[in-house]
């Protein structure tokens, strides 16, 4: 397993590159070639140009999913780049963590040109893998605990595979409207699931390990039709997520 990390400017706007911070990516190679790659966003804030710092909760909490999905699809040909935000805000108009994203995203064409790419974002990094779907790589988005509203943009899944997982105890984020894009976007989407985990939170700590599940086996499902070969995942995945189902509660 190799693990690298880099840096860049990922082209802001002048107001989000004050203190010139960087937005930062980690890189779990895949085992042989890669074959695609799975871009994990961490969350934030409503508005703020603090840089994002490895020791803070957001970009940590979400090195355990990037670890998960490394050890199910590193053999297989799947790399994961962990981004890490220059500043900690979405910041309005200004929408500093899709500036971010879309620059892993152009890394990940330049060096993986044509590989297919998976986005797994939490709270502000599900809005973020939401409004970066529209990329041409993208196969499929992960968002966990999104922050989603009404002017979310519902056209940007257009063509994807899309999961979308809320707790029912979040008080972050609101459930209702993640389950309100979801209906709203079903029409446009590849395919559209909502899960609603009952009694988690929005930090993910409660019922962690099936957190786990949902987001890698997607993932891996969705890596494993693509590419073609037999995910041992797969049949786990759609005993609690059938491939039928538009709405599951667990």
């Amino acid at each position: 397993m190799t693990d690298r990390s880099i840096k860049g400017n990922a082209g802001h706007p002048p107001a989000a590159t004050r203190g010139a911070q960087q937005a930062s990516l980690t890189v779990l190679e895949a085992a042989g070639p890669t074959r695609g790659v799975a871009l994990v966003l961490h969350g934030g804030k409503a508005h703020s140009f603090e840089p994002v710092e490895a020791r803070q909760l957001s970009p940590l909490r979400m090195l355990p999913f990037a670890k998960h999905l490394h050890r199910a699809g590193k053999n297989h040909g799947l790399a994961v780049w962990s981004l890490r935000n220059s500043v900690r805000g979405w910041n309005g108009q200004a929408m500093s963590a899709l500036h971010d994203a879309r620059w892993a995203l152009r890394l990940i064409s330049e060096r993986h040109p044509g590989v297919p790419v998976y986005l797994v974002g939490h709270s502000m990094g599900g809005l973020t893998a939401v409004c970066a779907a529209d990329h041409p790589q993208v196969e499929a988005v992960v968002a966990l605990a999104p922050w989603l509203g009404p002017e979310t943009p519902a056209d940007r899944v257009a063509g994807r595979k899309v999961l979308i997982v809320h707790g029912t105890g979040d008080r972050m984020t609101s459930p209702a409207q993640s389950l309100k894009f979801a209906r709203r976007a079903g029409d446009k989407a590849a395919s559209m699931q909502y899960v609603s985990l009952n009694g988690a939170g929005h930090f993910m700590i409660r019922r962690v390990r099936l957190w786990h599940t949902l987001a890698t086996g997607f993932v891996m499902k969705s890596f494993a039709e693509r590419i073609g070969f037999t995910y041992p995942g797969s049949g786990s995945l759609d005993r609690i997520l059938p491939a039928s189902a538009t709405q599951v509660s667990l």
